[in-house]
Formats: C-alpha cells, structure tokens, sequence
C-alpha cells in the first residue's frame, strides 16, 4: 500500500463501511438458519441483504462526492483517489440495487470480502511489525466496530422499509 496519509484515510473509509459486512451477512444467515422455514419476516432479511449492502455503498458514494465537492472535473477526481481500486471496487456496491444481481446473494459476500481481506491482513501487518503498539490495533478494531454498526443499521432499516412498504401492499389489496 501507498504510504500516503490520504491513502490510509481511503482505507480506512473503506474498511469502515465494507468490512462489516462479512460479520452481519454470517450473523443473520445463521439465526435464519436456526429459526424454522415458516418465519416469513427470516427469509426476507436474508433476501434484503444485498439491497441492505447496496444501501451502505450508496452511503460510501455519497461520501466520495461531498469529499469532491465542489470540484467534480476528471483531474480533480484522478488526483484525490489514492487508491483508484479499492475506491472503485467499494463504488461498485451501489450495482447490488439492480435486482439481477441482488437477487444472487453470495455476490454481495464475496464482494465485501475483499475489503474485509484488507482489515485482516493490516492487523496481521500490525501485530507481526510491532506487538507492543496497541494503539494501531484499538483503532483498527474501533473502525470494525463502526462498520458493524453501519451494516447492521442499514440491514435494519431495509427491513423497517420493506415491512412499511409489504404492508402498505396489502392494505391496498384488501
């Protein structure tokens, strides 16, 4: 990785809302999983997480663009993403709006996992370098803390939001 300052704040805006992902997808797989087939309100969370993911990925959007703000010319964009890659593999979450590829689950998964393959290999870089800095680890861990907490209340909202708008569907039905 680029030792640039701003190429560490990219990382950690990715990592802060993509590597919680993996976590929260096992999570709420494995308590619908456990719950028995008839639960409606089960299957419909595991089906949402790929909208609930595309939900965090419009977020990261809307944060690349207030970052541009209020320069939105190519050389401007070339010249502040340090990490063109990585910045453009989490851009690409927002495609999981498009019920094609929603609707594959496991694409959203392996998707957040190479962002999650970052958070991983930068604390193993962390404690193999330097195992009295505890400092760099508690941040690390602060940041994954965050995108729990991210990933986990855009799950819930899509839920609030699906429930709202099934509701809403059957009210005019009847």
């Amino acid at each position: 990785m680029n030792s640039n300052f701003f190429a560490y704040i990219q990382q950690i805006e990715l990592m802060a809302f993509f590597s919680g992902y993996p976590l929260v997808y096992a999570v709420i797989l494995t308590i619908a999983g456990s719950l028995q087939q008839k639960n409606n309100l089960a299957r419909r969370t595991v089906s949402l997480l790929p909208v609930s993911y595309a939900l965090v990925g419009t977020l990261y959007l809307g944060l690349q663009l207030k970052n541009l703000y209020p320069d939105y010319s190519f050389d401007h964009i070339k010249n502040a993403f340090q990490l063109p890659f990585l910045v453009s593999w989490g851009l690409l979450s927002v495609l999981f709006w498009i019920p094609a590829l929603f609707k594959i689950r496991v694409l959203s998964l392996i998707h957040s996992l190479v962002i999650f393959t970052l958070l991983v290999m930068n604390l193993f870089i962390q404690i193999s370098a330097s195992p009295g800095d505890k400092d760099i680890l508690r941040n690390a861990m602060k940041i994954y803390s965050i995108s729990l907490l991210i990933n986990l209340g855009a799950v819930i909202l899509v839920i609030l939001f699906s429930q709202l708008f099934f509701r809403r569907n059957n009210f005019l039905k009847n």
